[in-house]
């Protein structure tokens, strides 16, 4: 599976997964679909991002639960 909307840079918050063009990490959208928020309250409160960016950091993290290891054409190595 290839993740389109997610980027993995070490130049930017740290080389935690974000939506691409954006510091919006992966984490913080997970975290706040669990505790209840929903697509069009996130989206409201980060308005870079849309409701698509949401749903694939949620298969982003349900990706990783199953341990898979996937490519990032995307990835920076820091020099």
């Amino acid at each position: 599976m290839m993740f389109e909307r997610i980027s993995v840079d070490p130049n930017i918050c740290h080389g935690k997964a974000c939506i691409k063009g954006t510091r919006v990490m992966v984490s913080t959208l997970v975290d706040s679909v669990a505790t209840g928020i929903s697509f069009e309250e996130i989206v409201k409160s980060y308005p870079s991002i849309t409701e698509d960016d949401v749903r694939e950091a949620l298969a982003y993290a349900a990706a990783l639960t199953r341990e898979q290891i996937f490519p990032y054409p995307n990835f920076k190595k820091a020099v």
